[in-house]
């Protein structure tokens, strides 16, 4: 089974917004991504836009051919924009103001209410629904409960010790979820290296990874970043068993 990738350009829009120009442009990022071999562009629509901007994802909608991934915190201001963009995909992830990228795995139990907001209007207006979560059985249940479409399993913890049991909790939320006929995304932290690995899952179908192709990407141009992150995504496929 091939793996999607899904890149994120919010850090080119990062980059964009710290001298207040209107380059680089998130929107002509996300189309050399899918030139070079992207299967979908995510971006993340935070409350204080400190990178995304309303505008980009007006305009990624508009101007991408392939899905659009919203990330989007599960509030009302959010769903409203959901809404009227109508992304092929909401992915709801936790948000704090203070905290420089997105920390741990949404808390569906205690956000249920607002989740099950934003899923009816995805549901109503024919969006997916994806929900990032962390490699917890119990959450992996709960997202079943809510009836949504896919989870994205947060790989962070794995990235930041590889020799930690994560790796292996991965693998067990992920053959839960498929046996809940969920589908299985990956995310955050993730290069070249680690890629490898967490692509070689059994059940896992698409990888959202931002910061290290944009990383990678400084030293070897965006094109060259993402073929090699699609070649490291295959070579773990190929690892399966």
């Amino acid at each position: 089974m091939p793996v999607r990738l899904h890149v994120n350009v919010d850090h080119i829009a990062t980059l964009r917004n710290a001298r207040g120009t209107p380059y680089p442009d998130p929107i002509y990022a996300a189309q050399i991504c899918e030139s070079a071999g992207a299967d979908g562009i995510t971006a993340h629509l935070r409350e204080d836009r400190r990178h995304i901007r309303d505008s980009d994802v007006d305009r990624l909608k508009a101007i991408i051919q392939t899905p659009l991934n919203l990330e989007m915190a599960a509030t009302g201001e959010m769903i409203e924009i959901a809404a009227k963009v109508k992304p092929a995909v909401i992915t709801l992830v936790p948000e704090r103001r203070e905290e420089r990228t997105t920390e741990g795995g949404l808390d569906v139990v205690g956000q249920r209410g607002a989740i099950t907001e934003a899923c009816a209007m995805a549901k109503e207006r024919g969006i997916k629904t994806s929900l990032f979560i962390a490699a917890d059985t119990h959450m992996v249940e709960a997202a079943h409960e809510l009836g949504v479409d896919q989870i994205e399993l947060h790989t962070g913890e794995y990235c930041h010790d590889p020799s930690t049991p994560e790796l292996e909790r991965l693998r067990k939320a992920a053959a839960l979820a498929a046996k809940l006929d969920l589908q299985v995304a990956a995310g955050h932290g993730l290069t070249r290296h680690n890629t490898v690995a967490v692509s070689a899952i059994a059940q896992v179908e698409e990888l959202n990874i931002g910061h290290a192709i944009i990383s990678d990407a400084v030293l070897v141009g965006l094109s060259r970043a993402v073929r090699d992150y699609r070649a490291a995504i295959d070579r773990g496929v190929q690892m399966r068993g």
